[in-house]
């Protein structure tokens, strides 16, 4: 039996300095919590294996949809289903935005970042 263990976010993502940063902090049955770092926008992209839920910890999170854009702050969760193409956008101040995502740990990412070019796993 595996031994619980606690995580601080903060300290998992004080030494994070890229505009963009993804990363499993916890695996559960075949989901997987990652933790993003973000500052400034991500490509437009879709799932199409997985829903995925944001939860905003530190500063703004906009998720842009064709035709409507959510500005979440902390405490605040959007879920994503998959199929729709959307692409998230993080603050550019001290810090960025901070959110955990939650999705299948096989997700995939399809978009329109040339270097992903057909689906592939999300990072």
């Amino acid at each position: 039996m595996e031994t619980p263990r606690k995580l601080d976010i903060a300290t998992l993502v004080r030494d994070v300095h890229e505009d963009w940063r993804n990363f499993v902090a916890a695996e559960v049955n075949d989901h997987v919590l990652r933790v993003s770092v973000l500052r400034g926008d991500y490509h437009w992209h879709v799932h199409t294996k997985s829903d995925e839920v944001f939860y905003v910890v530190q500063g703004t999170l906009c998720v842009d949809f064709e035709d409507l854009t959510e500005e979440l702050r902390p405490g605040q969760i959007i879920m994503v289903p998959k199929g729709v193409r959307h692409r998230t956008r993080g603050a550019q101040a001290e810090g960025g935005t901070v959110a955990l995502c939650f999705e299948a740990a096989d997700n995939d990412v399809l978009g329109d970042d040339p270097a992903l070019g057909a689906a592939v796993s999300a990072p």
